[in-house]
């Protein structure tokens, strides 16, 4: 996939500012020891696993259109919840949209009796559309990693004006930064950088469980690809080893699932001790080199996302559509041999 050519790195315009300070893609790959968020991540797993109070109750619905894992994440104690990842259901033949994906996830809190504290995103998604403005709310405000505006500035010279944030609110209510805390109830979470597949991924540890988006797949199925641009074979390495840092017991929850060969069913959750032994890509004993050989010579076989010109329009929008022409109608871009 040919990377378009990007101006120098920067906070996308319209973007919400922490003010957090921003952590350099590979500062925290050096040493797990001297790795302050990882260990406090490990700090919080290692206390759900002491204590189940603290262990979140997961609920997944799987989109089989795009192969998403949209993560329902509930405090057993005060019932609070957070959205990981939503669908909305774009056909691309027809440029209709549809909101049954959405809509498991409203009957599920509705039928848990559930309330919506966060709408969070582990990255800019290239393979689906986000429903995140549907779910959105000032009681539920939208979170993306800080990293988000190096995407934007990547694609800005495809895309231009189709990606300007929208003019009436932020794209986004909450940039986290590496190792920023926060809770989900009485949860407690923390974010940790994870670039690779894209620069601006984040995973999300709540309690016992964490959120890894597309940077590990099933122990059978391997690894994300990192031909994106900004993304980096060599980072995701990394990136997933800070991730096996966490304790064995640790359950990891995946954005997709492509049924491995000889597996007839979809999966989503394992566990960092299972990754660490059985990945078909990572595991234990692997370098980076051999990784970074395997991981680029795939990668260079695959084909564009299906959704990935559409996605990416909305996705670094927060999920808004583009504005209704004179007309009353919505368009979306096709750039032409620009991808």
């Amino acid at each position: 996939m040919k990377s378009p050519g990007a101006p120098p790195l920067g906070g996308a315009p319209g973007i919400a500012d922490t003010g957090d300070p921003f952590i350099e893609p590979d500062a925290h790959v050096s040493d797990s020891r001297t790795d302050a968020p990882l260990q406090a991540a490990i700090g919080i797993v290692e206390a759900a696993l002491a204590d189940a109070s603290r262990r979140p109750v997961v609920h997944t619905c799987f989109d089989e259109a795009t192969f998403t894992a949209t993560h329902v994440v509930a405090d057993p104690v005060t019932r609070a919840s957070a959205v990981i990842d939503s669908v909305l259901d774009f056909d691309a033949a027809s440029g209709r949209t549809r909101t049954t994906s959405v809509e498991a996830v409203r009957r599920h809190l509705a039928d848990e009796e559930l309330a919506l504290q966060w709408v969070l995103e582990t990255h800019a998604h290239a393979d689906h559309l986000s429903a995140a403005p549907l779910l959105r709310s000032a009681n539920a405000p939208l979170g993306i990693g800080a990293g988000i505006g190096e995407v934007h500035a990547a694609f800005a010279p495809v895309f231009g004006e189709a990606i300007a944030p929208p003019s009436d609110v932020p794209a986004f209510d909450r940039l986290f930064a590496d190792g920023e805390r926060f809770r989900v109830g009485g949860l407690d979470a923390i974010v940790l950088r994870v670039p690779g597949h894209t620069p601006a991924c984040i995973a999300y540890v709540i309690g016992d469980a964490v959120f890894v988006g597309d940077t590990l797949f099933m122990p059978d199925y391997g690894t994300a690809r990192c031909d994106f641009p900004g993304g980096s074979a060599a980072q995701l390495y990394r990136s997933i080893q800070r991730l096996f840092g966490l304790p064995d017991e640790t359950r990891v929850f995946l954005c997709h699932d492509y049924k491995a060969p000889g597996r007839d069913v979809y999966a989503w959750e394992t566990t960092i001790g299972a990754e660490r032994a059985g990945n078909l890509h990572v595991r234990d004993g692997i370098d980076e080199a051999s990784f970074v050989a395997l991981r680029t010579a795939r990668d260079a076989t695959l084909p564009v996302p299906k959704l990935m010109l559409p996605a990416v329009q909305v996705n670094l929008r927060g999920g808004r559509l583009p504005p209704p022409e004179a007309n009353g109608v919505a368009y979306l871009k096709l750039p032409i041999d620009a991808v």
